[in-house]
């Protein structure tokens, strides 16, 4: 019995030795490794990442052949390349400090894993564009600008940007040096702030206030001055927007700027400021609710904008979140301008919208964030923090005290990381669909429930991303007219799929 028992402890101590190991090389604690099937391909003419919102298929990379039958298929989708839409920017999530703060508690190696995971071409997601904010957020770890007190030389970035978003800009442009960085300010320095623009009193604030006319050409050598200090580190900014969410007043760090005075500001200062600097960034207007936060002066923001052909000159589109109305308000914008483009900058889950229920969120959200804003011309889909805590944080008083992260990594570990619905969807679109295709026209099977995109690269591969949002499996096969496949999507899940 003595021996038994001796030998019961060396294998428990065996188990939990093979643990630490499993524990250290960085699994998702929820979910072990599983082994490798002898039954399933490892290669094939169609590489397909299946995520179901039971998390029983959990972005499982897959491969199958062309058929070498005659397709008889009334399920079938036929690729149309001939007929184009708008080019694709990229995928992502927004690097917020937040996120940043919550990245360097990991530790190095299953930070890189991480954000290996997210970013890689060859390694995981491809992941392709984040946005970051120009001074402070409601995710930051105070509330700063880079230049609060007047006077050129006391611009300068802050802690927040040394210590922690550029450490993990210059870790994500090592994976991914293809990376677009969209940057947007939720507030001005306060000096330049007054509390309306007819009695221009001080606005000591970082909630609310309106930009003093006085400084438009100080908050545009603002905008130059950090675009060029972020240069100075090896992050090149490929885009700004000139306020986060300008028609709302409530944020802990926020100004109200309505379209007159954004149309101003970029005519004026913003623009020739870029201009005069030689600095090619672009400027995406806007920033804010499809539905204008029913204010009935600021509806058709962007469109209004561009009425001035001198403002219209600096800018490249307009940038739209979806807290209220409807992604329709993308086309309607589209078809006001067809030749501006249009990107899709924020949404977010929380507390309030079952944010970590995969089997609801999964289905809304790619529906309604991902194919839904590309089928309304968006050439880019960006979601709100990449990474938060299991506490909603760090975040700052005032600002979304109920939101959840693309992932959630435990606190009391800052090891393992739960993964909700923004990051599957992200990660189904950036895996396949590669900045600079092309999103084409298809023709054939469609069913309620069932929404999906066709793309062509800059390769020459085709993707597609698609939906099934309803209880039964869909044999579904795809053509690019001259070699067809088919495959059975799981009910309820997003199947992506690329080929040559």
């Amino acid at each position: 019995m003595k021996k038994y028992m001796q030998n019961l402890k060396c294998v428990a101590l065996a188990l939990c030795l093979l643990g630490s190991i499993v524990t250290a090389c960085g699994t998702d604690k929820s979910e072990p490794e599983k082994p490798v099937d002898p039954e399933v391909p490892t290669s094939g003419d169609v590489t397909l990442f299946v995520t179901t919102a039971t998390r029983s298929q959990d972005f499982a990379k897959k491969f199958i052949d062309f058929s070498s039958k005659s397709n008889m298929s009334p399920n079938t989708i036929t690729l149309n390349p001939t007929q184009t839409f708008q080019s694709m920017d990229g995928f992502g999530a927004a690097i917020t400090g937040s996120t940043c703060f919550n990245l360097m508690k990991m530790s190095q190696a299953d930070r890189t894993r991480f954000l290996k995971e997210t970013f890689s071409e060859t390694e995981g997601m491809g992941q392709s564009y984040v946005r970051i904010a120009i001074g402070c957020s409601d995710f930051s770890l105070s509330e700063y600008t880079c230049w609060d007190t007047p006077g050129i030389e006391n611009f300068g970035l802050q802690n927040e940007e040394k210590s922690y978003i550029i450490p993990v800009l210059k870790e994500i442009l090592a994976i991914n040096p293809q990376l677009k960085i969209l940057g947007s300010p939720w507030t001005p320095p306060r000096w330049m702030k007054v509390n309306n623009l007819k009695d221009l009193q001080p606005f000591n604030s970082w909630t609310s206030g309106q930009l003093n006319p006085a400084h438009y050409q100080d908050y545009g050598t603002y905008f130059v001055k950090w675009i060029q200090a972020m240069s100075g580190n090896g992050i090149k900014i490929y885009a700004i927007t000139p306020q986060n969410e300008p028609l709302n007043r409530a944020n802990s760090a926020s100004l109200y700027m309505s379209w007159e005075e954004q149309q101003a500001f970029v005519k004026t200062a913003l623009g020739p400021k870029l201009k005069t600097a030689g600095l090619d960034t672009k400027i995406y207007v806007f920033d804010h609710n499809y539905n204008y936060d029913d204010i009935a002066s600021q509806n058709d923001y962007p469109a209004r904008i561009y009425e001035d052909p001198a403002a219209a000159a600096y800018i490249a589109g307009a940038a739209f979140h979806n807290y209220g109305g409807d992604k329709a308000e993308l086309a309607d914008i589209h078809n006001k301008r067809p030749e501006k483009e249009l990107i899709f900058t924020e949404t977010s889950i929380g507390t309030w919208n079952d944010g970590q229920n995969l089997a609801t969120r999964l289905m809304e959200d790619m529906k309604e964030v991902g194919l839904g804003t590309i089928n309304n011309w968006s050439r880019a889909v960006i979601v709100w923090n990449l990474m938060l805590d299991t506490e909603r944080g760090p975040n700052r008083a005032g600002g979304c005290q109920t939101c959840y992260g693309a992932v959630d990594l435990a606190k009391s570990d800052y090891k393992t990381i739960k993964k909700n619905s923004h990051y599957y969807v992200i990660g189904h679109l950036s895996a396949v669909v590669k900045p600079g295709a092309v999103r084409i026209g298809t023709s054939g099977y469609s069913a309620e429930g069932v929404t999906y995109s066709a793309f062509k690269n800059p390769d020459n591969t085709y993707a597609l991303v698609l939906l099934n949002n309803t209880n039964d499996i869909k044999k579904i096969t795809l053509s690019d007219g001259s070699k067809h496949f088919s495959y059975d999507v799981p009910s309820k899940s997003i199947v992506s799929y690329r080929w040559k």
